[in-house]
């Protein structure tokens, strides 16, 4: 079976901290895969914030994850922080990837990459990514 592989950016454009709670541990007295990608979510929202927009409101489109691939690296354990770092990559006319890690100290948890797409909600379809959002994202990564 194929695996897959996650390459990072040089630099990444924003970071976050969060918390492991108890409620993000499975029965493997660990973090559970489906709880990291809501605390990866929660970062998602953070960056959108952090760059001025909102999901819904990005030049006046909304957002929508088309895919999602993850590489686990490490173990995360309640009571821990993960820093949780997040850039753009592979822009196309719809969307780009939102490229991420996630770390508790030196110790990489996790990386991933979400396929983010521009869509208008009223109208359920795809929409071009607005140059504004474009030059922007590209801004910081120059």
């Amino acid at each position: 079976m194929a695996r897959v592989k996650i390459d990072l950016p040089a630099t990444f454009l924003f970071a976050t901290d969060l918390p492991v709670y108890i409620n993000h541990i499975n029965y493997g007295n660990h973090l559970d895969n489906a709880a990291l990608l809501m605390l990866v979510s929660e970062a998602r929202v953070r960056f959108f914030r952090h760059l001025g927009y909102s999901e819904l409101d990005v030049e006046g489109v909304g957002v929508i994850v088309a895919d999602v691939a993850v590489q686990y690296r490490s173990e995360a354990f309640h009571g821990e922080t993960l820093c949780i770092e997040m850039s753009a990559d592979d822009f196309n006319k719809y969307g780009c990837d939102l490229v991420w890690r996630a770390s508790v100290g030196e110790r990489e948890v996790a990386r991933g990459k979400h396929g983010i797409m521009c869509f208008d909600y009223r109208e359920r379809r795809p929409v071009l990514l607005p140059p504004t959002f474009l030059g922007r994202l590209q801004g910081h990564l120059a």
